[in-house]
């Protein structure tokens, strides 16, 4: 399939690293972003999330969920470095590893790490995991955008694709709501909670939904929190600059990206409770994204069942960041 076109729908994080293996297997390709990629626009995931590289209490996942994110997250170093290089732009990838704090199932966790090949320490009543990373997801969108951008991929911004309608294999066009065609050899759809309403019409069951997560942001002295907390569903991170990223809920309310003073209420709660230093610290920003959610959190990987020059790389909700760059592998090995 070398150097054909393809289209990729969908600028997040998972559509730009995909775009970006594309890329480097010699295929002209044209990214179409709904937004700007890269903008801190309300209720894209991508942007949105904490940025940290592991699933979180993964032993409760089956193994297909782990795997690919555990492959994600050891691309990262690399990937950084390599982006660093040719961009400027540091994606900030930290080794700063996870305390899990309890409740959690002991044996069950230290189990799954000697199982997967994963260090864990015991610290007191917690376990520590010092190989889990975090990446500065803002940062990393910018690089990757910036990278595209470099090596000759089309960026189709603020640009709305209407849904596929059925019956048409393979597709020769996907319109836009403007009354333009994009044209190409393949299509790869990556526009995570928005990628049902795209294909809804095209007899595929996609059982994906928006899923919003609510985030809090401190200014903090920079080495304070020096590691990833995990504590019943609650976790806390904080960046090489000193912000501090505490969340996140997970709320089923449709594709409604607002935030609410009872959840503000309730995570500054749980973030003074495992930070007491944040006690009277003013929040400088409280923000919401739409993660795209599907069952038991497995993502779809594959060529739709219809339609032979179109595939899927989406529904990865919680860990589309983690992710990312195993599962624009896999894409690109199918398409080849």
């Amino acid at each position: 399939m070398a150097n054909t076109s393809v289209l990729v729908v969908g600028g997040g994080i998972v559509g730009c690293l995909t775009a970006m293996q594309l890329r480097k297997q010699g295929h002209e390709v044209t990214v179409v972003e709904r937004n700007i990629i890269a903008a801190q626009t309300s209720g894209e995931a991508s942007w949105a999330g904490a940025g940290i590289a592991f699933p979180l209490l993964p032993w409760f996942y089956q193994d297909v969920v782990n795997e690919l994110a555990l492959a994600g997250a050891r691309a990262y170093p690399a990937l950084s470095a390599e982006l660093l290089a040719e961009t400027g732009i540091d994606p900030e990838c930290i080794q700063s590893g996870m305390l899990i704090q309890p409740p959690f199932e002991r044996a069950q966790a230290l189990a799954w790490c000697s199982r997967f090949g994963l260090a864990a320490e015991a610290q007191g009543e917690n376990l520590f995991i010092p190989e889990v990373v975090q990446i500065r997801n803002p940062r990393l969108l910018q690089a990757l955008k910036a990278w595209l951008i470099k090596h000759g991929v089309q960026l189709r911004e603020q640009t709305r694709l209407l849904p596929l309608q059925e019956g048409r294999s393979p597709i020769s066009g996907w319109q836009t709501t403007a009354g333009d065609t994009l044209h190409a050899d393949t299509y790869v759809v990556t526009s995570g909670a928005w990628s049902f309403e795209l294909l809804e019409q095209t007899a595929l069951t996609l059982d994906i939904k928006p899923m919003r997560g609510q985030m809090l942001l401190y200014q903090l002295q920079a080495g304070l929190l020096p590691h990833i907390v995990y504590r019943d569903g609650f976790y806390m991170l904080q960046r090489a600059d000193g912000h501090l990223l505490a969340g996140s809920s997970l709320e089923d309310v449709g594709f409604d990206s607002g935030v609410t003073e009872s959840m503000r209420e309730e995570m500054q709660a749980k973030a003074e409770a495992i930070l007491p230093a944040l006690k009277g610290r003013p929040i400088i920003k409280h923000w919401s994204g739409l993660r795209p959610g599907t069952p038991h959190n497995i993502p779809m990987i594959g060529r739709h069942p219809q339609i032979e020059n179109l595939y899927l790389n989406t529904g990865h909700f919680r860990y589309g960041v983690t992710m990312a760059p195993e599962c624009a592998r896999r894409i690109v090995a199918l398409l080849a």
